[in-house]
């Protein structure tokens, strides 16, 4: 058997460039590149076998592990799961700051190979810097944080180990139905080790992405569930664009006659412009998708999770049956759904091939609920100050508006800006959000034109995921504009890969809503009872000695702009509109910095959401908020 005698960690590096995948005869390499951020856990090791050979591999430079591993889950996404990116960090807080991350692309089924450094294997120097000692068990480390938010792990503690663990790691990798982090955890001894490894390890591997085939009988059994309703209703995930199966579900839809609406990671793949989509479902959805969610007698979930946000906590699809199509078991098995376990796009032709001329008994209702919710986002983009605010808006917070009103120098209101915005970029450019209230303004309102443009992260709903995955996604869509949607809470919490991004040249667009509070959570509290609490940015009260003092006004341009950030501080429509055109020349990332109104973002269309509310407390707004929460809890759906 011929060998060859590599460490390691180099012999890893050239393994990652010797992988493929195929996907409808389309090869293409699997591991784009490796963001890394080097310390005494990997510098040495991982880094000394970049630096002798990369391969092809792309060497990128993050600033903040978890910002860079973002980026990299934002990267495959884009690719639609088809090419990934690989992390390498050191020992202790570098590896720890990516387990929020391996968490997001778990919790989302989105590839991401993750090597962190890791202690001594031979603990021969133990305790080695940035160690933790369990007293209680030796062999456990940081990383093993990482076992509960990986879809696969392991630690190499011989050279070895290597070989099973990265055919491992690829098997899930390009796994579609059960996909997400894989974390190969490399002692800093190990990976400066050297061993004879085959050179057949090395070899070119084609990793074969299968259209899995549903079984007949449960073909049959969707295609008699479907013939026995009238009025179905269909629920795109984000399986519809892994899978490239736009063009299978809009010959569905429109053969059928049958409207669908979109969850957070199917919005976009189909044009919002469609005459059979209804837009955003469920918790962040709008009244029309809602209003046929609930009078649906069947809901046809196509490769979506149906997370809490999508069923409105279960109670939006009570009445009708659940078909669910998913490449993934477990997902299909959700709400006790009639399931077919296949690919996406070869469930639904086999579908459509049994299906015959079956049609719904829609007539006019899908287009006046389409008719009314143009009518109500029209409402919506012309809210403005001291006029026609959103009728749910906390009637205390309303009391200061006022003080924002003047603090922040503004009267724009959220739904205002999301409506220039979506008139005013490019057609092809990509938004990208994660958190916050704006999810759910733009699952709402967001007018997609063109597919592939709308890019949420919201099955962890990760705050700075936003800026971060703006930058993994540029690297997958140079040619396009992408716009990070921001609110001032999550920009504080994670924005350093901007930093990044003008490094690289990778041009990217912070669009920055600076609302002075985390707004989503201060919405939640006081809409269930509570006061304004810990959720508005103001200063110490030296009085009351609480955080109710002086609102906190923040340059975030002037910031921004110490970078070498192209920058604007937006206080009105006119400058709003001059910056998006101005931004749209320039060749550096830029920042908005964009000064709104609290409360003044989008509220429930027929929705709700379970959250835990107290049940005992000496106010009576509480009481009342945990009745109502019980109430609507009958109403659901058990299971």
């Amino acid at each position: 058997m011929e060998t060859i005698r590599l460490t390691t960690a180099q012999a890893l590096v050239k393994f990652l460039n010797a992988q493929y995948v195929e996907f409808d005869g389309k090869i293409n390499r699997f591991v784009k590149g490796i963001f890394t951020i080097f310390g005494h856990g990997n510098v040495l090791g991982l880094g000394q076998a970049l630096e002798q050979d990369a391969g092809e591999l792309m060497v990128y430079q993050g600033r903040n592990e978890q910002g860079m591993a973002l980026a990299a889950i934002a990267f495959a996404k884009q690719k639609h799961r088809k090419q990934i990116m690989a992390c390498t960090s050191s020992v202790g807080p570098g590896a720890a700051n990516m387990v929020t991350a391996a968490g997001v692309a778990t919790a989302n089924n989105i590839p991401v190979l993750l090597l962190p450094g890791d202690v001594f294997a031979t603990r021969q120097p133990d305790p080695v810097l940035q160690q933790i000692e369990q007293t209680h068990n030796l062999s456990i480390s940081t990383n093993d944080a990482f076992r509960a938010v990986s879809k696969y792990w392991d630690r190499i503690s011989r050279p070895e180990q290597l070989m099973s663990a990265m055919l491992n790691a690829m098997r899930v990798l390009t796994n579609p139905g059960d996909t997400g982090a894989v974390t190969i955890a490399l002692p800093q001894d190990v990976q400066c080790e050297a061993w004879d490894f085959p050179v057949i390890f090395f070899r070119k591997r084609i990793h074969h992405i299968e259209r899995r085939v549903p079984s007949v009988e449960s073909v049959k059994d969707a295609v008699q569930l479907i013939q026995s309703k009238r009025k179905p209703v269909i629920v795109i995930g984000g399986g519809v664009r892994y899978s490239e199966a736009v063009d299978a579900v809009i010959k569905f839809a429109e053969t059928h006659h049958i409207p669908f609406g979109e969850t957070q990671a199917g919005k976009g793949t189909i044009e919002s412009t469609h005459p059979l989509n209804l837009g955003g479902i469920g918790v962040t959805g709008n009244s029309a998708a809602n209003t046929m969610a609930k009078a649906a007698d069947l809901i046809i979930a196509i490769g979506t999770r149906l997370t809490d946000f999508t069923t409105s906590s279960k109670q939006l699809f009570k009445n009708a049956t659940i078909l669910t199509i998913n490449i993934s078991e477990f997902h299909a098995s959700k709400l006790d759904a009639v399931k077919v376990v296949a690919d996406v796009k070869a469930g639904l032709e086999a579908i459509t091939n049994e299906l015959g001329d079956y049609r719904t008994d829609y007539g006019t209702e899908i287009e006046e609920v389409k008719r009314g919710w143009k009518n109500e986002l029209t409402r919506l983009h012309n809210v403005k100050y001291g006029e026609n605010f959103i009728p749910e808006v906390s009637s205390q917070l309303n009391e200061k508006l006022p003080e924002y009103h003047q603090a922040l120098r503004t009267g724009l209101t959220q739904t205002e800006v999301i409506g220039i915005l979506n008139k005013t970029i490019d057609e092809n450019a990509i938004v990208v959000g994660s958190s916050g209230s704006l999810p759910g303004d733009l699952q709402r309102m967001w007018v997609s034109k063109e597919r592939n443009t709308y890019h949420m992260e919201y099955g962890y709903s990760c705050m700075g995921y936003e800026i971060a995955g703006a930058l993994g996604v540029k690297i997958a869509e140079p040619d396009r504009e992408v716009y990070a949607m921001t609110g001032d809470g999550s920009y504080l919490m994670l924005h350093t890969e901007l930093v990044t991004s003008l490094q690289e040249g990778k041009k990217i667009n912070v669009v920055l809503f600076d609302n002075a509070g985390f707004g989503c959570i201060n919405n939640l509290q006081m809409e269930n009872g509570m006061g304004s609490f810990g959720t508005e940015f103001r200063k110490r009260n030296p009085e009351t000695g609480q955080l109710d003092g002086p609102i906190m006004v923040i340059d975030y341009a002037k910031v921004a702009s110490g970078y070498g950030v192209k920058t604007y501080s937006i206080h009105t429509t006119e400058e709003l509109i001059a910056a998006i055109e101005d931004a749209k020349t320039q060749n550096v990332s830029t920042l908005f910095d964009i000064k709104v109104l609290p409360k003044t973002m989008t509220h429930g269309y027929d929705s709700w959401w379970h959250v835990g509310v107290a049940e005992v407390s000496d106010k009576d707004s509480i009481k009342k908020a945990f009745k109502e929460k019980e109430t609507n809890l009958k109403k659901a759906r058990a299971y």
